[in-house]
């Protein structure tokens, strides 16, 4: 790892709502992500995490490009890709593909298993019939189903079996970078297991890279190397994997990790943490946390922090650590 392969550059996306005034038909601006940055290098998994409604998922669509930005940029090896037209994007779609989070609702229901991984192949002219076929008896096995199942509709598979035609599909035109978007939330846990494990396995044979969208912490921690953890659609902290569970820094990612249960229950390194109750609530001026920090000051209340080094690597966006020096990315 070394390489960038994806820079996410102050990126917004805002989208407009119907007012939730009485007889208004004045519609309001929802900033859905507000100033993101953040850097994938090759062949890492980086993740995001965050509550239901942070933004997760609209910052991995837009890099895919079905959002076209409000506002910043988004770079594919040094090429920006989030202004370009549609015209121009089909070389970069089959360089990156996608595993959503319903197995049930992302498969075809008319179409055979060979048809489904056989269908992005043909998008891109990729191969012969018989090259496709070919392709598609490769992946089924790759993914750990049989040949015989190609011939099967997706109401015949588990949900689990289906998650893994999912990925069998995003790898048959070999793409470089997948976004993971919740890929395991909607399995029981000793399937989640065996999809990251088979992750894993995939990155390390085809040098994959990923993004991994999660609200789940352990698995993060598990499967990724480097951590950003979204709020409001902003990036509060970005750390590697290790450093961000042994020392968080920022209030929130306290929050977050101490709600983990511990293996042992009499053991927790953040057992000092009260967990806030309440929800997200979007408000103007300030930091975004600030009406659920226990550490909230006055100055926070007006103006937003700036993500900055606390620590070699370790980037927060917290005015406690107001000695560091300020970025615009990490």
């Amino acid at each position: 790892m070394g390489e960038t392969l994806i820079e996410v550059k102050d990126l917004e996306l805002h989208f407009k709502q119907k007012s939730s005034k009485l007889f208004s038909f004045h519609s309001d601006c929802l900033k859905a992500v507000d100033k993101v940055s953040f850097t994938i290098k090759k062949g890492e998994t980086f993740g995001l995490v965050g509550e239901s409604g942070s933004g997760k998922s609209t910052i991995g669509k837009a890099i895919l490009r079905y959002y076209t930005p409000t506002g910043g940029e988004i770079y594919y090896q040094g090429t920006e890709i989030g202004h370009r037209k549609e015209s121009q994007m089909l070389p970069y779609r089959k360089k990156m593909q996608s595993v959503f989070q319903d197995p049930y609702s992302s498969l075809d229901p008319s179409h055979t298993i060979r048809e489904i991984i056989c269908e992005p192949m043909e998008i891109h002219r990729l191969y012969t019939a018989a090259e496709r076929k070919e392709k598609a008896e490769k992946l089924i096995e790759v993914v750990g189903l049989k040949k015989v199942d190609l011939y099967k509709y997706p109401h015949e598979f588990s949900g689990g079996q289906r998650q893994r035609i999912s990925i069998a599909r995003a790898l048959s035109v070999q793409p470089e970078f997948v976004v993971c978007d919740e890929p395991i939330s909607a399995l029981d846990v000793s399937l989640q297991a065996q999809i990251i494990h088979l992750l894993e396995e995939l990155q390390d044979q085809y040098g994959l890279t990923y993004l991994f969208i999660s609200h789940q912490l352990q698995v993060v921690q598990k499967l990724c190397d480097r951590i950003g953890v979204l709020y409001l659609g902003s990036i509060l902290e970005t750390s590697d994997s290790a450093a961000l569970y042994k020392k968080p820094l920022h209030p929130y990612t306290k929050m977050l990790i101490s709600s983990i249960l511990p293996p042992d229950p009499t053991v927790n390194a953040l057992d000092e943490i009260v967990i806030e109750s309440g929800v997200q609530k979007r408000t103007e001026g300030g930091c975004k946390f600030k009406n659920r920090c226990q550490s909230c000051m006055e100055r926070c209340r007006h103006e937003p922090p700036s993500l900055k080094e606390a620590e070699p690597g370790h980037w927060v966006a917290c005015h406690l650590y107001e000695k560091s020096h300020e970025i615009t990315g990490s």
